[in-house]
């Protein structure tokens, strides 16, 4: 079982930057396909960025594009994101999941943290 922790969030100003965590316990870290979501008051989860199982490419939802960088430390078992130029329409809670290579969807989930950008 994997389990996963966030951490980072804050309240920041539209134009800050920040930076999140996602520690990894449980699995072989090495193996996992991680990603970050998001999810806003009123609104369903979104797809923020991924970081390839194979190729450790990632991937990024077109509003965050040219913004934040997806990294990942396999020593570390570790996680980021790092958030520039932040929008007042970021506010969400950010999530980590994880899926093995073999599987279609991301059962393992952190519980979140919450990022306020304010104007």
């Amino acid at each position: 079982q994997v389990q996963l922790v966030e951490s980072g969030g804050g309240a920041v100003q539209a134009g800050d930057s920040l930076s999140l965590s996602c520690a990894a316990s449980g699995g072989t870290f090495t193996s996992l396909c991680l990603a970050w979501f998001r999810q806003a008051p009123g609104k369903e989860r979104e797809f923020v960025s991924s970081i390839s199982c194979f190729s450790g490419l990632p991937t990024y939802a077109d509003s965050v594009k040219g913004r934040f960088t997806i990294a990942r430390d396999n020593a570390k078992k570790q996680l980021y994101l790092r958030m520039n130029s932040l929008k007042t329409e970021d506010t969400a809670v950010y999530q980590c999941a994880a899926r093995t290579v073999t599987m279609s969807t991301w059962p393992y989930w952190g519980r979140g943290t919450q990022i306020t950008v304010s104007s």
